[in-house]
């Protein structure tokens, strides 16, 4: 008899985590195996013979599995775009030259700022005749004869991947799709993307650049999303019949998609494993009792932040990936380079810097052996004893001697002591990520001191005391196996897809009678969607939100509107609170400022079963003083030196065990700090508490 084991798998920078859960039994696996970057899709399928083996399971028993991918965020960050061609309407070439008029950080320290290069260069860009209006009526028609000559040009060019914005292609879509019609029949090879599919909002820029930003990732991301797929075929071999393993892609919105249909939106994987690891935290820090939280995923390569209220992430479209913006509905997410192998260098004058440039997996930080020379966090980690001399119980050995010689010689050319250099390369990726738990929270009216902070990934306990301190956050929340939440928050994410339709009106001339009609034919979309992925029609689950704002405003609020009966005053009403929550005031008794409706958007949800977080009894009192490992010199401060430490391995801490730091305590993804003056508990969900000792 063959069991139901759902895989979520996480692909980072430098570790690949994941997660087994057999639905039968409930018992929940986690692991890790090393990234590959030259070809991912080897980690992968590592990782999950890895799991498989820890279960005694078979490739038969995979019932599903779920993934978070950094392939499209990677190239876009890296900056690795391929020719890119560009067609919209006659007079607008310019376009993405033009952009919008402004200027990062208003010019930072410099008198200067040079705009930086198009993703697509101004001579592979090309104009069609034929204009809508902005109710998608054709004021003049489509030039078929010129499309086509545009069509043989990029063909003769050898581009084949192309991007279509016309204008006002979000009210009617009929331009764009005979655009593609003969894009099919002249330049069959093409891949192209269309603004009205991408992204059917207005704001031509936006549109047009999100639009080319998913052509520019659907070449890589398709080819390795099927080869993912074919690959996991050789797991079918193992069962009896002909069935294929159901394929699930994380995408940025909080959602999974199949893989089949997600290469036909690979734009909206761009925040893949950091949407993935804030669902994750946000689950487990609900259950644990805290409504208020602030996420740290550490990894590899970088730290990801997030806000979560009442257990849901807070959505954005207003992201960015790199220089690159997308107007997708995604996880509000901040990325800063600050992950274990962030580098350690000196800037021309001569002070220390951390990051954003990392050496990632291969060849990884000096301890790694791999080749690497210099210097990154985990190697000040090592050094100062705070994390062991191995990686994953001790599957990787470290190279404590290598990373020693890398700290003397980067702190000789500082002129500052082994000890004081590693405890500064410590400090500056503190202050780099409490600048981006700020970033969501200070920046955004929100005090950071209400918030519990949930740290999770391989990296992202390692500087927790440091964070409280800085930042005055009272209390930290580290769930078990925090190596693996991204890997696990896969398995908790129901199927979700979004749909929108610009509908600018204002209130007082809103037809209800429209908008409900617009609303359902959004949901018709979501259903069909939801009906190929294999969700019955009364699984299917519609969430209906609308973007407002006040009249003359150049951005919009988002705001729930209730199923059933369309109440414009209800929702308006909805709008003026929620207003006033982000920016502190509101016009609800001003009659002279209308509400204008912006957007309508419906999301279609296909439920999944959830993992459940085991509650653990505390009738057994914890010893006070837990059996600890052998004793480890660490230093917590340059000025006091190395002091002996206990080591405390995590799996035998029972709950309502309390600690007070100094302490080390280890498990096999990570490893959890705590500083003199400091204490920990463990609850019964077997998280850490991490708070200030009591004076």
């Amino acid at each position: 008899m063959t069991r139901r084991i759902r895989i979520g798998i996480d692909t980072g920078g430098t570790f690949t985590d994941v997660v087994a859960f057999d639905e039968d039994s409930g018992e929940l696996v986690t692991t890790k195996t090393p990234s590959t970057p030259s070809n991912p899709a080897d980690g992968f399928l590592a990782g999950i013979d890895k799991v498989l083996g820890l279960l005694g399971a078979t490739g038969a028993d995979i019932d599903a599995v779920s993934h978070g991918t950094t392939v499209a965020t990677n190239q876009l960050l890296e900056g690795k775009v391929d020719r890119l061609g560009f067609i919209t309407n006659t007079g607008y070439e310019a376009m993405l030259e033009i952009a919008r008029q402004s200027v990062p950080d208003g010019y930072g320290n410099s008198y200067f700022w040079v705009k930086p290069d198009r993703i697509v260069p101004r001579d592979l860009v090309k104009g069609v005749e034929g204009r809508l209006d902005v109710n998608g009526e054709e004021v003049r028609p489509f030039d078929e004869d010129g499309a086509r000559a545009v069509a043989r040009w990029y063909r003769a060019q050898g581009i084949t991947t192309l991007g279509v914005c016309f204008l006002h292609a979000y009210a009617n879509p009929v331009h764009e799709e005979r655009m593609r019609a003969i894009l099919a029949e002249e330049h069959p090879d093409a891949i192209v993307s269309l603004s009205s599919q991408v992204l059917r909002e207005y704001r031509e820029y936006e549109r047009a650049m999100t639009t080319l930003v998913d052509a520019a990732v659907k070449p890589r991301l398709s080819a390795y999303v099927r080869n993912i797929a074919s690959r996991l075929a050789q797991y079918t071999q193992q069962g009896l019949d002909d069935r294929t393993i159901p394929f699930y892609v994380m995408k940025s919105n909080g959602g999974v998609l199949s893989a089949d249909e997600v290469v036909h939106q690979p734009i909206t994987t761009v925040l893949s494993g950091p949407a993935a690891g804030a669902l994750g935290a946000a689950l487990i820090a609900k259950v644990a009792g805290f409504d208020k939280v602030l996420t740290s995923d550490g990894g590899g390569t970088s730290t990801d932040v997030s806000v979560v209220i009442d257990g849901e992430p807070t959505l954005t479209t207003e992201g960015s990936v790199g220089a690159f913006p997308s107007k997708i509905p995604m996880i509000d997410v901040v990325t800063v380079g600050a992950g274990g192998g962030s580098i350690a260098w000196l800037s021309p004058e001569g002070t220390l810097k951390v990051g954003p440039q990392s050496a990632g997996a291969d060849p990884g930080p000096i301890c790694y052996g791999k080749g690497g020379s210099e210097v990154t966090i985990t190697d000040a980690h090592v050094f100062l004893g705070r994390i062991p001399p191995h990686l994953l119980g001790g599957e990787i050995p470290l190279d404590v001697d290598a990373a020693r010689a890398g700290i003397e010689a980067l702190a000789a050319r500082l002129g500052m002591t082994p000890e004081a250099c590693a405890a500064g390369v410590l400090e500056i990726s503190a202050w780099n990520q409490a600048n981006a738990l700020r970033q969501v929270t200070v920046k955004r009216g929100l005090d950071v001191r209400d918030f519990t902070l949930t740290t999770f990934g391989g990296s992202g306990s390692l500087l927790l005391c440091r964070l409280m301190d800085v930042l005055g956050i009272p209390t930290v929340l580290v769930a078990p196996n925090p190596g693996n939440v991204s890997a696990f928050g896969l398995l908790t994410v129901d199927v979700k897809n979004d749909y929108v339709q610009t509908h600018v009106t204002l209130a007082d001339q809103l037809d209800p009678a429209v908008v409900t009609g617009v609303y359902d034919a959004l949901a018709a979309q979501a259903a069909e969607a939801l009906t190929k992925e294999g969700f019955d029609p009364e699984e299917h689950q519609f969430v209906r939100t609308a973007d407002l704002r006040y009249f003359g405003q150049a951005f919009e609020v988002r705001v729930t509107v209730p199923a059933g009966e369309l109440d414009p005053a209800a929702v308006a009403d909805a709008f003026h609170a929620e207003h006033k929550a982000l920016y502190g005031y509101d016009f609800s008794g001003d009659p002279t400022q209308q509400v204008e409706w912006v957007n309508l958007r419906v999301s279609g949800i296909g439920p999944i079963q959830r993992p459940d977080i085991k509650r653990h009894g505390l009738d057994t009192p914890a010893p006070s003083s837990p059996a600890t490992r052998p004793t480890r010199s660490v230093c917590f401060e340059p000025a006091d030196g190395y002091v002996e430490t206990p080591v405390l391995w995590r799996p035998d801490l029972l709950p309502g065990t309390r600690i007070e730091g100094p302490v080390i305590i280890e498990e096999f993804g990570s490893t959890v700090p705590v500083h003199p003056g400091f204490d920990v508990r463990v609850d019964e969900y077997l998280n850490l508490i991490v708070t200030r000792s009591q004076a």
